[in-house]
């Protein structure tokens, strides 16, 4: 296959999985963007910058995450390895459960499909795929890379997502800690069983959630109820999972963003006054926490060639 373009930018949004209930399968996408622009150079290099969240943090090489995941989808499809000059200009708090990570493998994937000379030679199926080799499952990349809500599984041919319909209402607020979390830690809190009863009440919630989201989000508190993993996490989250018992108090639809500790709130329009009044009682002008309201992306991630072809390209969906 042979390259198309040597110069793309990227936008990605963030995510926050689970959604209360929807345990490793419901994904929301965020506008909060990470913007990646991807220089292909003659001369055996990859230089890396990286400017906002993670300067200083994370590797300025080919273990940049993006490097690699560009690097694997390119290789993928058999084009001709080549040198790498790129910016990230990164928005998405890392380690905060909002998928810096899943943002980051999912640029990548897309700015390599976009530097393609035939973009359809990596489908949808196979990006969704590719981000999920990264991830080990693909609750965040499958929102990152379709926008809006989407609900994903694993089944015996890879892993598969649909979309689902997100009423035009619906407001999301993320609180964010000025504490990190590793992934990795959040899943260790869990444990290897939970009692029938909590399964079976948290897969009620999950299929209400769809419902919620879609038609009736008044229905939204209730459906964000879980009983398989935010409570065996409290012990890791901190202060956010004093926050949350404290919002959920109130009757707000709150969940851990991801594997935390962010916040999540999921509120309409109509109730917006009553929640932007418990916020400001909860964490107005408290220390060590971010309250954002990003409204939810409904694009998902998007490639922009700024050489080659001149028709700006849509991410595979």
């Amino acid at each position: 296959m042979q390259l198309g373009a040597d110069h793309v930018v990227v936008r990605v949004p963030a995510t926050s999985a689970n959604l209360g209930p929807g345990y490793d399968a419901l994904g929301l996408a965020l506008a909060v963007h990470d913007e990646v622009e991807v220089r292909l150079v003659a001369a055996d290099e990859v230089i890396v910058e990286v400017e906002g969240e993670g300067a200083g943090e994370v590797p300025l090489g080919e273990d940049h995450l993006v490097v690699r995941a560009l690097r694997r989808t390119l290789d993928l499809a058999g084009a001709t390895p080549t040198g790498i000059h790129m910016t990230c200009r990164n928005v998405i708090p890392h380690g905060r459960g909002m998928g810096s990570s899943s943002a980051a493998v999912v640029a990548g994937i897309v700015a390599a499909r976009a530097l393609l000379a035939d973009p359809r030679a990596v489908d949808a199926a196979t990006v969704l795929r590719l981000a999920t080799e990264f991830e080990g499952h693909p609750d965040n990349a499958a929102p990152a890379i379709a926008g809006g809500a989407t609900v994903a599984w694993v089944d015996d041919t890879g892993p598969r997502a649909v979309d689902l319909e997100v009423d035009p209402s619906i407001e999301a607020t993320v609180l964010v800690p000025d504490a990190r979390l590793a992934t990795s830690a959040a899943r260790e809190a869990l444990p290897a069983q939970v009692a029938h009863e909590d399964a079976a009440f948290t897969a009620g919630r999950a299929a209400l959630l769809v419902e919620a989201l879609a038609r009736r989000p008044e229905l939204l508190f209730e459906a964000t109820e879980d009983r398989l993993h935010q409570p065996f996490r409290g012990k890791v989250l901190g202060a956010s999972s004093e926050l949350l018992r404290s919002l959920r108090a109130e009757r707000l639809a709150a969940t851990v963003s991801g594997a935390g500790p962010s916040v999540l709130v999921l509120s309409t329009r109509d109730d917006a006054a009553r929640r932007d009044a418990v916020l400001t009682s909860l964490v107005g002008g408290a220390a060590g926490w971010r309250v954002l309201r990003p409204g939810i992306d409904t694009a998902g991630a998007r490639a922009r060639r700024l050489s080659g072809h001149p028709d700006a390209l849509r991410s595979a969906r």
